[in-house]
C-alpha cells in the first residue's frame, strides 16, 4: 500500500486582535482535522493575531500577549495532527512574522518570514525583521518547506526549501484580495513548481479587515501546475487533502474543486463580507443610510442587506424642496423590495433656519454650491443623530468616481463609518447593480429578483441640490470620467498620453486638478473595501498639498 498523508487546511477569518477567539477556532480546526485522521493541521499566516496588524504588532505587549496564547494552545496539541499556525515571534535576534509548528504539546519549530513585502498595501518592513530562511521541518512521513506569504513570490527561498530535503511547499498566507488577483497568485506559484519539482499548497487568510479583504481561494497545484485542489473565495473552509507518495514523490490526490466566480460576482461578495467583517467587528449589528432614490444608495442599501440582513437595514429618505415626486417614489420602492424599513425625515424647516441665521452674513450673494452643501451636511447631521440613538452604524454612499473628484460633501454625504462603494466606478456601479438584479447567491441575506429598480438604474444621476440639477451639468458623462480616472489613477498615466487615447486636453486637465485639490477630503473619508490596485489610501499615498501639475 502507498504512504499516504493527510493535510486539514482551515482556511478561516481571524479577527485582528482577538488572540483568544482566534485561539479558539485554531483548536476547533485542529479537533476536525484529528477526527478525520490527518497528520497535519493548517492554517494562514498571522492567524492568531488577525492579519494586518499595521503597528499593533510593535507594541510589546500585544506580542508578549500573543506569544503566551502561542504557548497556551501549543499546551493543547497532544496526541494528534500537528498544527501549523502564523503569529508574531520575538526574541533577542529579532521580531519576525513566524509560522509556528505546535506538535506533542510544545513548539516543535517556527518558520521566519525572510522577504518582507513593503509594496501595494504592505509596509512589513516597519513592522518585522527579515529572518533567515528556514529550513524544512518533518511531519510524519512527510518533511514540509514552508514559505510564508511573500517568500513564494521569490525564487531563493522554495529554491532553499527544495535543496534541504523539503518534500512538499506549504505556503500559509495573508493575500489580500483585488480584482484578478487569482490568475497572478497561479502564476507565481506555478513557476515555483516547476523550478521545484514539488507540490504547493497555497493556503490564504479569509476575512475583512478595515479597507483590505482576504478572499480565501486557496488551492493545491501538483508538480508542472496540475490544479488538484481550489476551495472557494470568500467563505470559510475547512477541508482535507491526501498526498500520496509514489515513484516521482508525493502528489496530492484531486479532491474538491469549488468552481471560480467570476469578477462582478468576486467584487460584490468582497463588498458584502467587507460590510459584514467590518460591522461584526467593530460590535455593529445595524446600519443606516440616507436612502435618496438614487443608485449608489440603493446599492448600498442593497449591499447591507445582504451582509446583515434586510431587518437590521434602516433606510431614511431626506427630501428638501428640491427632492422630486420621482426621487421619493424609487426611494419607497428600492426599500420595499428589499423589506427594509424606511423613514422620511424634511430637511426643510431646518434648511430655512440655518440660511435665515446666516443671512446677515451672506447678503449681497447669490446662491450656490454653499447653499448646496447646508443640505448635504443637515442630511448628515440628521443621519448621524439617528446611528447614535439607535447604535446603528451609518454608511456613507459614494461611488470611486464622486471621491475620486471631490463630487461629495465633506461633513454632509461623506459622514459615515463605512463606505461600500469607495473602490467601485459609477459606470461599474449600474452594472452591479443589473448583476446583482440578476443574481442571487446562498451567503446574500437580502432576497433574490430584481431588488434595484430598475428605473433608478436607467435615470441620469442627480444630487438634487437645486432645480433641475443633474450630474453631467458638473461632470463630464461617466463613461468618460471612468476613463480618464481609470487611466490617472491606475495606469499612472500622463495627461499626453490620456489625449492620445482619445481623450479632450481640457477636460484631462479639469479632472487632474480636480483629482489634486480633493487629496484632503479622501484623507478624512470613510474606509471602504479595496477592489483594484489603487484604491484609495493605502494603495495611493499622495500628499494634501501638492501644487505640481502635469505639463504635458
Amino acid at each position: 500500500m502507498a504512504e499516504t498523508f493527510r493535510l486539514t487546511l482551515a482556511q478561516l477569518n481571524a479577527t485582528v486582535g482577538a488572540l483568544s477567539a482566534n485561539a479558539e477556532k485554531a483548536f476547533a480546526a485542529w479537533q476536525e482535522g484529528k477526527r478525520a485522521g490527518a497528520q497535519m493541521v493548517a492554517l494562514p499566516e498571522m492567524f492568531l493575531t488577525g492579519y494586518q496588524t499595521q503597528d499593533l504588532v510593535l507594541k510589546p505587549a500585544f506580542v508578549r500577549d500573543a506569544m503566551a496564547e502561542m504557548e497556551a494552545l501549543a499546551a493543547r496539541i497532544v496526541d494528534g495532527p500537528a498544527l501549523g499556525i502564523g503569529g508574531p515571534w520575538w526574541d533577542e535576534s529579532g521580531h519576525y512574522n513566524a509560522y509556528w509548528i505546535l506538535q506533542e504539546g510544545r513548539v516543535a519549530a517556527r518558520l521566519l518570514k525572510h522577504h518582507l513585502p513593503h509594496d501595494d498595501v504592505f509596509d512589513e518592513m516597519r513592522l518585522f525583521d527579515s529572518g533567515p530562511i528556514s529550513g524544512p521541518y518533518r511531519v510524519g512521513p512527510l518533511v514540509i518547506g514552508s514559505p510564508v506569504c511573500e517568500d513564494a513570490w521569490h525564487p531563493d527561498v522554495a529554491e532553499t526549501l527544495a535543496e534541504t530535503g523539503a518534500e512538499i511547499l506549504m505556503v500559509p498566507n495573508g493575500s489580500p484580495y483585488r480584482r484578478e488577483k487569482r490568475d497572478l497568485r497561479l502564476n507565481v506559484t506555478v513557476a515555483r513548481v516547476v523550478e521545484t519539482g514539488l507540490p504547493l499548497v497555497y493556503l490564504n487568510m479569509l476575512g475583512g479587515q478595515d479597507d483590505q479583504l482576504f478572499d480565501g481561494a486557496s488551492f493545491v497545484l501538483n508538480p508542472h501546475g496540475e490544479l488538484a485542489v481550489q476551495f472557494a473565495p470568500f467563505e470559510e473552509v475547512i477541508d482535507h487533502v491526501d498526498f500520496e507518495r509514489g515513484a516521482q514523490g508525493w502528489r496530492a490526490r484531486p479532491g474538491r474543486c469549488d468552481p471560480q466566480p467570476d469578477a462582478w460576482e468576486q467584487d460584490y461578495h468582497a463588498m458584502v463580507l467587507g460590510l459584514r467583517d467590518y460591522l461584526g467587528k467593530s460590535g455593529f449589528r445595524k446600519v443606516v443610510l440616507g436612502l435618496s432614490g438614487g443608485v449608489d444608495s440603493a446599492l448600498v442599501a442593497v449591499i447591507a442587506a445582504d451582509a446583515v440582513g434586510p431587518q437590521n437595514v434602516h433606510c431614511v429618505m431626506l427630501p428638501s424642496h428640491f427632492t422630486s415626486q420621482g426621487s421619493l417614489d424609487d426611494a419607497a420602492d428600492a426599500a420595499h423590495r428589499l423589506g427594509a424599513r424606511l423613514d422620511t425625515v424634511s430637511i426643510e424647516e431646518s434648511r430655512h433656519a440655518v440660511e435665515g441665521a446666516l443671512a446677515h452674513l451672506m447678503a449681497g450673494t447669490a446662491p450656490d454650491v454653499t447653499e448646496e452643501n447646508i443640505q448635504s451636511r443637515l442630511r448628515g447631521v440628521m443621519l448621524m443623530a439617528i446611528s447614535n440613538k439607535t447604535g446603528a452604524m451609518l454608511l456613507t454612499t459614494g461611488n470611486k468616481s464622486e471621491v475620486a473628484v471631490g463630487y461629495c460633501t465633506i461633513y454632509g454625504d461623506m459622514a459615515g463609518g463605512y463606505n461600500p462603494l469607495k473602490d467601485l466606478y459609477k459606470t461599474r456601479v449600474f452594472e452591479t447593480c443589473r448583476w446583482r438584479n440578476a443574481n442571487h447567491r446562498g451567503w446574500m441575506m437580502g432576497p433574490a429578483g430584481e431588488v434595484v429598480p430598475p428605473q433608478i438604474i436607467s435615470k441620469p444621476p442627480s444630487a438634487e441640490l437645486r432645480e433641475n440639477q443633474k450630474d453631467q451639468d458638473s461632470l463630464p458623462p461617466y463613461e468618460v470620467l471612468d476613463a480618464i480616472l481609470e487611466r490617472l489613477v491606475e495606469g499612472d498615466q500622463s495627461v499626453a498620453e490620456i489625449v492620445a487615447a482619445g481623450f479632450e486636453h481640457a477636460t484631462v486637465k479639469r479632472i487632474e486638478q480636480l483629482l489634486y485639490i480633493s487629496e484632503w477630503k479622501r484623507f478624512q473619508s470613510a474606509p471602504g473595501p479595496r477592489l483594484t490596485t489603487r484604491a484609495f489610501w493605502l494603495d495611493r499615498r499622495y500628499p494634501m498639498v501638492n501644487r505640481w501639475r502635469d505639463g504635458s
